[in-house]
Parts: structure tokens; sequence; C-alpha cells
């Protein structure tokens, strides 16, 4: 999710985002995922790492 951190795991991806504040520590589980929902980064890092 950035240039610095490229060949990064999407596991240690979100979980750096988790202590910049980004993303949340925990799903809220709400039924349309709000934008710092952790299982929404990590399917994002997962998709830009398989691009």
């Amino acid at each position: 999710m950035g240039k610095k951190h490229a060949g990064e795991e999407p596991r240690a991806t979100v979980r750096r985002l988790m202590k910049a504040g980004k993303v949340k520590k925990k799903c809220c589980r709400s039924k349309s995922r709000c934008k710092k929902c952790p299982v929404l980064a990590l399917k994002k890092a997962r998709a830009l790492q398989a691009a």
C-alpha cells in the first residue's frame, strides 16, 4: 500500500497500518465494511500483492 514496503507480506502491511492509526485493530462487523476495517485492508493488500 506504499512504495516503501512494496515486497511486504499483506499481514505485515495491515499491521503497520494499524500501528499508524490508519486501520482499526478490530472489525466492527458492520454490514457495509467501513473504510478503516482491517478485513477490508487485508483484502486490498492481498489484491495489490497479487497484481
